[in-house]
């Protein structure tokens, strides 16, 4: 059986222009690829953003709609270029220029998992490369382009939060000494992706909710916020980035006790978020 690309949590009635999107929650791992893999069904998942879905599943209780891919990262990486193709991994790509994700492994279709583990022992033909990407990639991204669509007709504007969880260790070898770790990362690409206002209110959600939060460093944002931030046009795009180690045994990938109450926390900023989008906002905002 197929794994799906994606779902869509609808809320009843969409009440905002803001839509949640987690494209590396998908652990629908098909046999046929744990069996191709060196990797075993475990250590695979460490370049997953293990349950990111589930704490954001209260999005659509707030009016906006919550995009969840299902296909894995290591299958697919919803959160680069379909043109991000490896020579080292699939035959007949040509290296053009250098492209630092490319590079490490980290392309479309990964070469790697976290701590640089190969998943295969030989390259993949492009023919196989392509049906991954019309299979799973364009359908998301298809998906995700409708949903913006859609909040812009409707409001005006459209809000994309892209949901991702960064590895603790990530964070400590990023920071500079005497700097606060960051419990949160929020990416816009410098400013390029959203109005520094809206980065500004959504930040001020966090940091009410108790979050320690820094911008863009060390994650400004990959191809989703680079591709669909465009607020000249009135479509915003911020990349949020969760520090794993508050809600889960990452290297059990397993949710620890902590894992409700961070789920309560966070979901009253994702009810702000969400406000942020509602017409009654905007025009309170421009008053």
């Amino acid at each position: 059986m197929q794994t799906a690309a994606y779902r869509i949590i609808e809320p009843q009635t969409v009440q905002t222009s803001v839509v949640f999107a987690s494209p590396h929650s998908g652990c629908d791992y098909p046999e046929w690829f744990i069996r191709r893999s060196l990797l075993n069904a475990h250590t695979i998942r460490s370049s997953e953003d293990a349950f990111v879905d589930q704490l954001f599943s209260d999005a659509p209780k707030f009016g906006a709609p919550f995009l969840v891919a299902q296909a894995p990262r290591a299958l697919l990486d919803l959160n680069r270029a379909a043109e991000e193709l490896d020579p080292a991994l699939i035959q007949g790509v040509r290296k053009v220029g250098h492209n630092p994700r490319v590079a490490s492994g980290l392309g479309v279709i990964p070469r790697v998992v976290a701590n640089g583990r190969a998943i295969y022992d030989s390259k993949m033909t492009r023919a196989e490369a392509d049906i991954r990407i019309e299979t799973y990639w364009r359908p998301y991204h298809s998906a995700l382009k409708a949903l913006l669509d859609a909040a812009r007709q409707q409001f005006g504007e459209a809000i994309l939060i892209d949901c991702h969880s960064m590895p603790r260790e990530a964070v400590e070898g990023a920071m500079r000494r005497g700097v606060p770790r960051p419990e949160i990362v929020l990416g816009d690409r410098f400013g390029a992706a959203a109005d520094v206002e809206l980065v500004d209110q959504i930040e001020a959600a966090f940091v009410g909710a108790g979050f320690v939060v820094s911008r863009n460093t060390p994650f400004a944002g990959a191809y989703v916020t680079q591709h669909y931030g465009r607020p000249l046009k009135a479509q915003h795009a911020v990349q949020v980035e969760i520090d794993r180690s508050l809600y889960m045994d990452e290297a059990n990938i397993q949710p620890h006790a902590e894992f409700d109450s961070f789920q309560k926390r966070l979901s009253q900023v994702v009810a702000e978020i969400s406000r942020l989008g509602q017409p009654e906002a905007n025009s309170l905002a421009a008053e």
